[in-house]
C-alpha cells in the first residue's frame, strides 16, 4: 500500500538535486571557518534574510537555545506565547541551559500576541522582587498555521526597542510567512534582532538550520555553539543540501500553500468536519470530527489503515501539512478516506 504522508513538512526527502550536490560538496573544517560550502550556505542564507551574518545550526531548536542564551542572562525572562515552540516543543532547554525564566502569555486573538500584550508584561528589574525582561520571543509563520501581521511584528519592535530589549525572530516557516503576507523575508526579519529559520521543513534539505543577525551576534554564536557542541567539521556535505533547498525550495512552497487550500476546501463542505478554512494561511489545515460516534483519534486510526500518516490528534483536533511528499491527487484522496470514515 502506498503511504502519503501528512504528518509534518520535516518529513520531505532530498531532492536528487540535493543528493547530487551533496555527493560532489567540496569540504572542509566547519569549526576552524575553512569549509567552503558552508561558507556559502551561510553567505546565501544572511543575503536571503537581509542580516549581516549567518551560522549553520543542527536543528531550529538548537538554533533557537542558541540565540535565547546570548540574549538572555539568568534570573532574567523571556516573554513569549504560551504556545511557543520553545515551550512547547525544546524540552524546558532555555531553564535548563541557560537558567533563564519563561513568561508566558496566552494571546487574546487565540494565536499570536500583539504588541499591547507584551508592553504589559516587560518589567525592567526596578522592582527588588521582580526579574529582569532579557528576551521577547515570536513566531512567524506560527506553529497553528497563522502568520503575524508585518504592521504586529514592527509595532512589537518599536515596544522592545524602547524598552531596551532584543527580539528572537523563531522563524522555523519564515519563508511560508512571507509567502503568505506577499512580502520578502527581509522585512519580516527587519524587525527582530536575531532569526532562526529552518532548511529542513518546507524547503526540503535533510538537516540543518541558520541562526541569522548582525556580525557580532554571530561571532558570539560561534562560540556557544562550540559550547553546545554543535560545531561540525566537514559539514559541507550537507550544506550543500541546503544551498539548493534556498535556490529550489523556496519558490516551491506555493505548491504546498494551494494543496492546503485545496484540503480546506474539499474539508469545508463534509458533514461532520468542523473547520475554518480562512484560518488555513500556509500549509496546515486542522480540522474536527463533529459527528456522533465519531472522533479525531478515530479518524486518524481509520486514516492509517487506509495508508495515510498523520500524527495523533491533539487539543486542536487533527492536522494535515502538505509538502513535497504529497501532491493534489493525494490531497484528494485523503479529503475522500475522511469523508469514508464519516460514512461508515
Amino acid at each position: 500500500m502506498k503511504r502519503r504522508e501528512f504528518r509534518s513538512d520535516t518529513m520531505t526527502l532530498p531532492t536528487p538535486k540535493m543528493r547530487e550536490a551533496m555527493a560532489g560538496a567540496e569540504v572542509g573544517d566547519d569549526m576552524c571557518g575553512e569549509d567552503p560550502t558552508v561558507n556559502r550556505l551561510e553567505a546565501t542564507a544572511a543575503s536571503r534574510v537581509g542580516t549581516e551574518a549567518a551560522m549553520f545550526v543542527p536543528s531550529g531548536t538548537f538554533g533557537n537555545q542558541c540565540a535565547i542564551g546570548l540574549h538572555a542572562r539568568a534570573g532574567e525572562e523571556v516573554v513569549l506565547s504560551e504556545s511557543a515552540h520553545v515551550i512547547e516543543h525544546e524540552v524546558g532547554a532555555m531553564a535548563a541551559l541557560w537558567g533563564v525564566l519563561a513568561r508566558c502569555i496566552t494571546p487574546a486573538n487565540g494565536s499570536y500576541l500583539t504588541h499591547e500584550e507584551i508592553e504589559r508584561r516587560v518589567r525592567l528589574g526596578d522592582d527588588i522582587h521582580e526579574p529582569r525582561t532579557g528576551l521577547i520571543v515570536v513566531e512567524n509563520a506560527l506553529s497553528d498555521g497563522n502568520v503575524i501581521p508585518i504592521d504586529e511584528m514592527r509595532a512589537i519592535k518599536s515596544v522592545a526597542e524602547r524598552f531596551g530589549v532584543p527580539v528572537h525572530l523563531d522563524g522555523a516557516r519564515l519563508f511560508n510567512a512571507a509567502l503568505t503576507l506577499g512580502v520578502d523575508a527581509a522585512q519580516i526579519v527587519r524587525n527582530a534582532d536575531s532569526v532562526m529559520f529552518c532548511l529542513s521543513k518546507g524547503l526540503g534539505a535533510p538537516v540543518g538550520s541558520l541562526l541569522c543577525g548582525t556580525a557580532d551576534f554571530i561571532k558570539k554564536a560561534r562560540k556557544r555553539r562550540k559550547m553546545m557542541g554543535g560545531s561540525m567539521r566537514q559539514s559541507g556535505i550537507v550544506a550543500a543540501a541546503g544551498i539548493v533547498a534556498l535556490e529550489e525550495g523556496i519558490p516551491r512552497l506555493a505548491l504546498d500553500h494551494e494543496n492546503a487550500r485545496l484540503l480546506a476546501d474539499l474539508l469545508a463542505g463534509v458533514d461532520g468536519i468542523s473547520i475554518d478554512a480562512d484560518r488555513v494561511r500556509v500549509n496546515m489545515v486542522f480540522c474536527r470530527v463533529t459527528k456522533p460516534k465519531k472522533s479525531d483519534s478515530g479518524l486518524v486510526d481509520h486514516l492509517a489503515r487506509e495508508g495515510f500518516d498523520t500524527y495523533p490528534a491533539a487539543d486542536w483536533g487533527g492536522r494535515f501539512v502538505t509538502s513535497s511528499r504529497v501532491d493534489a491527487d493525494d490531497v484528494r484522496a485523503l479529503a475522500e478516506s475522511i469523508n469514508d470514515y464519516l460514512r461508515k
